[in-house]
């Protein structure tokens, strides 16, 4: 994989950001403009002053590139710097774009970070996220529960056609909700060399269907009586019954395996699959969907202590083509994921939105199912779901049997491990007026620090959706503050209180971080701009972004995402570099729920490893607390 590429997925994790509490308005009476009017109070997102950029760039720098490569880089910077030069000169290009856009880089992030980039969605990209484990005695069970979430989305659907969906806050500011009306009837769409996203609901007729998936065959369902009302749960039940029934009597080819592919393959595959008309037909009415319901036939059994691993490798790629990687629609925004053994849970193609807005969904509609049911029984028939179907040639049925075996190389190359963390929860860190986040970020610094002895390059989402169509940037963890904690932290020569110092001052330099980077002001979105805007401006590209320093810093061995919901679940999605980790959490009052992801073919990385580091170094970090400041009352 290509360092550019590399920089690209590192980039396309899920966002942070504390999800607001999503309750349904009194009023369901549609608010015309109401979503307008609040998009354009919005401020644009700002551009950064280049000298504040590239002193910044130094610092993020020094804990994680040695003192000859960081005097160089200090060279280029001031060469990129100089009055009239080339940075000067592209700061005034970006900053002439960001007065024309609505948002200067919204465009070239969905391009560059998503549909530019040809690693299969699945495991590269697309982020997965187990719910909490249910018991179905049969598959019964499963289809009841699956109309009950089928009538929560539709619910929360609800609020988005009618804008009456309530605005989120962070810290006082109101928040982008665009995502939100990204997500349903929307699919990824795959090219030969660069993909697209296509949103049906925004057409003249936004689609009244969902699709479901069950024994690898699909299934139109439309959702919505004849009087425009949605189909209640018993209704929902009938037609899911239907579906399950009808798809028992037949196995067909995994076609749904095609969309796992890497994205150039999958696109020359598509150009031929749709070819035929009925094939086209049958794609066309899965894209334009308003979701999928994935009904899953049961993984194997595993210990109750692994049980939250196997589910998010069944969240996250299927389990290889023996099992669910053909019950799938990788392509498709939101796949809604119900297990006959009672794993639920989704995964959700990243390119439309970051986590916050997906988990704000999940909220909704996990309370909903805990609903109780009026049972009514529907007096008007209805009609047998729609089957989709499929003419295979032999030129499909060998893009499958390559999608198969690629699948199945990549299910047996990832490495996942999910752990309940429960000694304590973000109590403790707020205890001690800290910020919860930043106590884990310092303690993912500690865990790797001890198991390689040396910092590195760390990616941690922060949401932009205080300005107008703001997607994410970076929180760099490894600064120096972190870096000086994590030498300290295990050196029998440093005394506890300036552990406690050390540890102190890092939990506050990342909560600063965070800030600034949340303000807009943070310096990976700046310098990919600077770059993209030489690119668009013909000019040479720049030193700095074809030095070393520039490769290391955007090697993320470590990609992180803090994912809070109130839900317990817990968000995973893979590593972004060869040599890297996935980790992601979701910080409960009482108990974390992490998922750390690496690759068995790094003979360096090892999930369990950073897992059970990660644990040790929270216990860690609070019996340091413990000790140290509870010594002095």
């Amino acid at each position: 994989m290509t360092m550019l590429a590399i920089l690209f997925r590192a980039m396309t994790k899920s966002g942070m950001g504390r999800p607001a509490c999503l309750v349904k308005p009194v009023c369901l009476s549609k608010i015309p403009g109401r979503y307008l009017a609040h998009q354009e109070s919005l401020p644009k997102l700002p551009v950064p002053p280049l000298k504040q950029t590239c002193d910044r760039y130094l610092a993020a720098l020094e804990p994680i590139v040695t003192p000859e490569e960081l005097q160089h880089t200090h060279r280029l910077v001031e060469e990129f710097q100089l009055p009239g030069g080339l940075g000067d000169r592209l700061q005034s290009s970006l900053e002439r774009r960001a007065k024309k856009l609505e948002n200067w880089l919204s465009d070239w992030w969905l391009q560059t970070a998503y549909l530019d980039y040809r690693m299969p969605v699945v495991v590269h990209s697309s982020p997965g996220v187990v719910l909490p484990r249910l018991k179905f005695s049969d598959w019964q069970g499963q289809i009841r529960y699956a109309a009950k979430l089928i009538a929560g989305v539709l619910d929360f659907k609800t609020m988005i056609d009618n804008e009456t969906l309530p605005v989120e806050y962070l810290g006082g500011n109101p928040l982008c909700m665009n995502q939100y009306y990204q997500v349903l009837s929307s699919c990824r769409i795959p090219g030969i060399k660069k993909d697209s996203v296509v949103n049906h609901a925004l057409s003249n007729r936004p689609p009244t269907h969902i699709t479901v998936v069950h024994n690898f065959q699909f299934f139109v369902l439309d959702v919505y009586n004849r009087d425009g009302t949605p189909l209640t749960v018993d209704q929902l039940y009938i037609q899911l019954e239907k579906i399950c029934t009808s798809s028992l009597e037949t196995k067909n080819e995994p076609i749904g395996i095609l969309t796992s592919n890497h994205r150039d393959c999958w696109g020359k595959a598509y150009a031929n699959l749709i070819k035929d008309r009925t094939n086209n037909e049958s794609v066309k009415a899965i894209q334009k969907s308003i979701f999928t319901v994935c009904l899953d036939a049961p993984m194997p059994k595993v210990s109750d202590e692994m049980y939250h691993t196997r589910a998010a490798v069944q969240m996250l790629h299927g389990g290889g083509s023996r099992w669910n990687s053909g019950n799938r629609w990788f392509d498709k925004t939101l796949q809604f994921i119900i297990g006959e053994d009672g794993t639920c849970g989704m995964i959700y193609e990243h390119a439309p939105a970051e986590g916050p807005p997906i988990v704000a969904l999940i909220d909704h509609v996990v309370e909903y199912t805990k609903k109780s049911e009026m049972i009514c029984t529907p007096t008007v028939p209805l009609p047998m779901p729609r089957k989709l179907h499929f003419n295979i040639t032999p030129e499909i049925k060998r893009d499958i049997e390559e999608a198969k075996q690629n699948i199945n190389i990549m299910v047996n190359d990832l490495d996942v491990r999910v752990i309940v963390f429960t000694n304590f929860g973000k109590n403790v860190p707020k205890s001690y007026k800290m910020s919860p986040d930043a106590f884990i970020q310092v303690a993912l610094q500690l865990a790797y620090y001890r198991l390689y002895k040396r910092c590195s390059a760390t990616y941690e989402s922060a949401s932009l959706r205080m300005f107008r169509l703001g997607r994410t940037d970076t929180i760099r963890s490894a600064s120096i503050a972190a870096a000086n904690f994590v030498r300290a932290m295990d050196d029998p020569v440093q005394q506890n209180p300036e552990k406690v110092r050390l540890l102190d001052k890092a939990v506050k330099a990342h909560r600063a971080y965070t800030d600034m980077a949340i303000r807009g002001q943070a310096i990976d979105r700046h310098l990919l701009g600077l770059r993209l805007q030489a690119v668009e401006d013909m000019s040479a590209l720049p030193k700095i972004f074809t030095d070393k320093s520039y490769a290391i810093a955007n090697h993320y061995n470590l990609s992180t995402s803090q994912v809070p919901a109130k839900t317990d679940c817990v968000m995973c999605f893979g590593p972004v570099v060869p040599d890297g980790y996935g980790v992601c959490y979701n910080p409960m009052e009482k108990h974390i729920n992490f998922a750390v992801s690496a690759f068995n073919s790094c003979a360096d990385t090892n999930a369990t490893q950073l897992a059970h580091g990660l644990h040790d170094a929270l216990v860690d970090m609070r019996s340091l607390l413990d000790q140290t400041l509870k010594s002095k009352l």
